[in-house]
């Protein structure tokens, strides 16, 4: 996998406010390019490969009633390429509820639509993990991502996770799936590309959301930066970071609103892959109201403690639900306007440095 030029505001973070943190210039980042560079980038960003994610929906699907049919249809409708769907997202309609006959169906549905499918779980262990790709094969799905969930130090963590991500072959013999892990707010970037080299299975790259190394107590551009190589899909979102017991939570808002240099992070994944784009799909997260606390923080000693967590989920709040529902619809709807604007401004940039 292919990786551009270094990118600006590198370097070791130490104890430090998030109002320190350097500001990426995307912009002059682009004019820096070099001819070629500035012509891949214009055309990757006007036909980025952009997927729905069910967690744009996370309420309406939880309390909603609505369908991963349904998402699907404002995928369409979006003109989008597929969407992200976890195994759980639909309660009783989830995929993880399905039997076979219904997974076929599913399947068949998106076909005929022309949608992409990537399945996703929030386990390495196998019992999930070997779930979700029978789920994953079952509706046709491309590409199926995961994460570890363990409490335990983080030499555990990385050891246990190897382990189980070792037995990807064994899950998937005909090798029909690409599968991702994920940044999920414990491990680190450099964590991360560690263990996807020590198993050392060519369908394993990692999954960058754009906001998840904050608990980590990591900046985004650095944490891009060490990922590059290994990053095939990707989650777009923005939040707030908010200082957390000497750490970084971060609290998700409207993409556009929070402190995440959004197109700075697009131009660098944009821009990765030679001949084809390394990057293979950008889910479209919208997550406003999800609070992730700190996880890491710069006071840890060699191999600090991760306590137990459950699978993310946004709190409903004590408001109107009907009122919560619509606004998270509005939003979800919102986001792909805003994302689009941004590619575009990004493409147009590159051309105009062309010109």
């Amino acid at each position: 996998m292919g990786k551009p030029e270094p990118m600006e505001g590198t370097g070791i973070v130490t104890n430090m406010l998030w109002a320190d943190a350097p500001s990426p210039d995307w912009r002059a980042r682009v004019a820096a390019l070099v001819p070629a560079q500035r012509i891949r980038l214009a055309e990757r960003a006007r036909t980025a490969p952009l997927f729905a994610h069910a967690y744009a929906f996370h309420l309406n699907m939880r309390f909603g009633g609505m369908t991963p049919l349904q998402l699907a249809e404002f995928a369409g409708a979006q003109g989008l390429c597929g969407i992200k769907l976890h195994v759980d997202d639909g309660e009783q309609a989830s995929l993880g509820r399905m039997d076979g006959e219904a997974l076929t169906a599913f399947a068949a549905q998106l076909k005929a639509c022309g949608l992409e499918l990537h399945v996703e779980t929030s386990t390495t262990q196998a019992p999930g993990l070997a779930d979700a790709v029978r789920i994953a094969l079952a509706t046709g799905a491309t590409s199926l991502r995961c994460y570890p969930r363990y409490e335990g130090r983080v030499s555990q963590i990385i050891a246990w996770t190897i382990a189980d991500l070792r037995r990807l072959a064994d899950f998937d013999p005909q090798r029909r799936l690409r599968f991702t892990l994920e940044q999920h707010e414990d491990l680190k970037s450099e964590e991360l590309v560690g263990i996807v080299k020590a198993v050392g299975n060519p369908r394993l790259g990692l999954l960058f959301d754009f906001g998840n190394m904050i608990n980590a107590y990591e900046l985004p551009m650095p944490a891009l930066a060490i990922q590059a190589p290994c990053v095939t899909d990707v989650h777009v979102k923005d939040c707030l970071v908010q200082p957390d017991r000497g750490g970084w939570a971060h609290l998700a808002c409207l993409s556009g609103k929070g402190h995440l240099p959004l197109q700075a992070m697009f131009v660098e994944l944009l821009l990765l892959g030679d001949e084809q784009p390394q990057v293979l799909a950008f889910g479209l997260e919208e997550e406003e109201g999800y609070f992730a606390p700190a996880l890491r923080r710069p006071s840890d000693g060699p191999d600090p403690f991760i306590p137990a967590r459950t699978a993310s989920f946004t709190d409903l709040g004590p408001g109107d639900l009907d009122l919560r529902l619509r606004q998270e619809t509005i939003a979800a709807h919102r986001q792909v306007e805003t994302i689009r604007t941004m590619l575009g401004d990004i493409a147009a940039e590159a051309e105009r440095a062309e010109g």
